[in-house]
């Protein structure tokens, strides 16, 4: 790459103003790179892969997430592999996969989950123990009425903490009576110890079944411990912890489980759960995600994110158990609650779009296009809207393939980006601190943006996920 007289070492922003996205290399790489094991969902490399957390503090994010819609509202958060970001491609993916997220302040529990949770604090507490305690400070009528006629998340999952747990003295022994196990939950930051690397080996080698040589400190590292920066601040009197932790459940001092989250202005996301052998009669999918639900009620972050919701993926379901859920629609961004009739759209068609739904008024199942009685315009609009674009199966690997050409939803599509977004001015770091616009490298005018192998149409997709609000805060950067 040739350097322009413009270039300059001066930055055009504070550096803790800038968001970075790294670009691999001056040309697209193949779907076979580092997040490779992601290529079923993405789509395609450019607007999958999108910026480096790391590079990004928290408490400058634009929404819950990073990555705006095109108008620049919000559009979704991180859903990773250590440090990629991506944005799924829901109208292609063989198994589209939507953004799900649960009001957690207006939590509604289900008999299953409350049923997890006592059986969880009956073991730790012991039967010894809940004997002597209700002879040593027995609850009141009125607390005890209460409890059986009300779920308290918010007790329930911390009040057997060792930290919460009462220790009478027994008048016979004259020493503190003890649960049956010393339970704690710390957070912790998102570093690596060699205590969390074996319960993550535990977890891939009896959970997901892999062999050794597939599991390694580097690949953990990259994975878990990699994510965003941390950093705290107070909202209406409420210190609230932002970025990525460990959330580090220990059971006599032993490690047990680990949650790995994303703490968000706006809402805690949960990216992966961990848990050793030893403890998985107990259910800890659903303790952890009990526990996550209360962080954010009492963090005051508001909304629980469980990841992508996949419907076609029965391991998925369980998380439209979690209520009131809803679903972000891949077309408009806007947020559907996830009852009974979406589930039946979801079951009935690969890929669904509330908004489309309304607007085509289509039923839930639709046995005949001539029952819809659509006129020509509506009739176009259906077909383009289910039609079959799966352009995965007859690609080759290292192909590029535009977003612009194959209906990628909730993006700008060419024109728009042509229109409203000036890519020639897009700051660009270099090495050494240089900054400069794309408009100033030497091949930049002769460049097509309809070239898929070209920098220009590379910048071009990028520019069409992030949307004008958010590519003002970007800082592009070419790495080998």
């Amino acid at each position: 790459m040739v350097l322009p007289p413009a270039a300059t070492a001066n930055p055009p922003l504070a550096e803790q103003d800038q968001l970075h996205y790294n670009l691999p290399s001056i040309k697209p790489s193949s779907t076979e790179d580092g997040a490779g094991e992601y290529k079923s969902f993405r789509g395609y490399p450019p607007v999958s892969r999108l910026f480096d957390p790391r590079d990004v503090p928290p408490s400058d994010y634009p929404f819950e997430g990073i990555i705006s819609d095109k108008n620049g509202s919000p559009l979704t958060l991180r859903f990773s592999s250590g440090t990629y970001i991506y944005k799924p491609d829901c109208r292609n993916s063989c198994c589209p996969n939507y953004t799900i997220r649960l009001d957690a302040t207006n939590y509604e529990s289900r008999k299953d989950h409350r049923k997890t949770i006592n059986a969880w604090n009956r073991f730790v507490i012991g039967p010894d123990y809940r004997a002597k305690a209700a002879r040593l400070c027995p609850r009141t009528r009125e607390e005890t009425r209460w409890r059986k006629n009300r779920f308290d998340l918010l007790t329930a999952v911390h009040e057997v903490e060792s930290s919460r747990v009462q220790r009478p003295t027994d008048p016979k022994t004259q020493e503190p009576i003890r649960p049956a196990h010393e339970f704690e939950v710390r957070f912790e930051s998102d570093n690596y110890t060699e205590e969390k690397y074996q319960l993550f080996v535990n977890y891939q080698r009896n959970v997901h079944k892999e062999s050794p040589s597939e599991i390694s400190r580097s690949g953990f590292k990259r994975f878990l411990c990699s994510g965003l920066g941390q950093t705290d601040r107070v909202v209406d009197g409420v210190k609230q912890k932002l970025g990525s932790y460990h959330q580090c459940y220990r059971l006599d001092g032993r490690l047990v489980a680990m949650g790995v989250v994303d703490l968000l202005p706006g809402c805690v996301s949960s990216v992966y759960l961990l848990y050793h052998q030893d403890v998985k009669e107990w259910y800890f999918g659903k303790l952890s995600a009990m526990r996550e639900i209360a962080l954010a009620i009492e963090g005051g972050y508001k909304y629980y994110y469980m990841g992508f919701y996949i419907h076609s993926c029965i391991k998925m379901r369980y998380k439209n158990q979690y209520r009131p859920s809803y679903l972000l629609d891949p077309e408009t961004y806007a947020w559907d609650r996830l009852d009974a009739d979406i589930l039946n759209r979801l079951s009935a068609r690969k890929y669904v779009a509330m908004s489309v739904e309304r607007q085509l008024q289509l039923p839930p199942q639709v046995t005949s296009i001539e029952e819809l009685g659509l006129n020509n315009h509506k009739l176009t609009q259906y077909h383009q809207y289910q039609q079959e674009q799966n352009p995965f199966g007859t690609r080759h690997r290292g192909e590029n393939i535009s977003a612009f050409t194959v209906g990628m939803p909730g993006i700008m599509s060419l024109a728009e980006v042509q229109s409203e977004i000036p890519l020639g001015r897009w700051m660009v770091k270099l090495r050494n601190n240089i900054f400069i616009h794309l408009d100033d490298l030497q091949d930049w005018a002769e460049w097509d943006v309809r070239d898929t192998t070209s920098p220009k149409a590379y910048v071009a997709e990028l520019a069409a996920a992030l949307g004008p609000g958010l590519v003002n805060q970007v800082v592009l950067a070419f790495t080998p």
